[in-house]
């Protein structure tokens, strides 16, 4: 493989923002778990999104061959640095001011890792055949891991839209609120592109279909509807985000900045 582009770096934080963002999010039911087992069961999503984060920050902080390191990477950029989607950087509710740990939505955590996971599930499988070969080792190991991920949501959101009067219609007012974030999955950026000419990266537009076909036969099961998924298209990957991710990146980063200096 020639020596790596800047849509080749920038596609690697792509991927590992959204996995830091998310296992970031995740991780704060960590002692808020609806009951134990999804305690436990969200922080190890949490870990396995996060260590997915590590490998991408390596691999790109070795092509950029600047000093860079996987830590100066995750907790030394700013919120217009960041490549991640929208979607993964909103907090665990559906009103967007005012939230507090006391009003997070348990069905809109589960409802947004299982729109992201049946993307990535479908993103590692392709990814496996990148021609940056620590691209697809990456994606061969995060491929079984989110699949787990989405087996996780995939039932809980069926537990929610085929349970109760009150869990049915929180699952659908979180699809309500979150589907049109979706659209920037699909939306192009001149990285994306060149990364999938140059065969280290997809263009995901080509998962679309059956990305589609997996939310509509599962919502159909759930007893859900597919809610429009119209509007104005978000573009956290362009670096343009919403004020959360400042909030969220301000926790993130906070001991690192504090002591950059620091060896643990």
């Amino acid at each position: 493989m020639d020596a790596a582009t800047p849509a080749h770096i920038d596609y690697l934080l792509h991927l590992a923002d959204n996995a830091l963002v998310l296992g970031q999010r995740n991780a704060e039911w960590c002692g808020h778990g609806p009951a134990l087992e999804e305690d436990i069961a969200m922080s190890n999503i949490s870990l396995d999104l996060i260590g997915q984060a590590r490998l991408l920050y390596q691999h790109a902080a070795t092509l950029k061959n600047d000093g860079s390191t996987e830590d100066r990477l995750a907790y030394f950029r700013d919120a217009a640095e960041f490549r991640n989607y929208t979607l993964l950087e909103l907090p665990h509710t559906q009103a967007l001011v005012g939230y507090a740990v006391d009003n997070r939505d348990y069905a809109t955590t589960i409802v947004r890792n299982f729109l992201f996971s049946a993307l990535m599930a479908l993103v590692w499988e392709q990814l496996q055949q990148s021609s940056d070969a620590q691209v697809a080792a990456i994606a061969a190991k995060s491929l079984k891991e989110v699949r787990y991920h989405l087996r996780h949501s995939h039932d809980w959101l069926l537990r929610f839209g085929d349970g109760t009067e009150a869990s049915h219609q929180r699952a659908q007012a979180a699809l309500e609120h979150l589907m049109p974030y979706t659209q920037e999955f699909w939306s192009s950026s001149a990285f994306e592109t060149q990364a999938a000419q140059q065969g280290v990266g997809l263009d995901v537009t080509r998962v679309k279909h059956d990305w589609e076909s997996l939310v509509r036969n599962t919502l159909a099961e759930a007893t859900l509807h597919v809610p429009s998924s119209t509007g104005f298209v978000t573009t956290g990957k362009l670096g343009v985000h919403s004020e959360h991710l400042t909030y969220l990146l301000g926790e993130l980063q906070s001991l690192a900045r504090a002591h950059p200096e620091g060896v643990w």
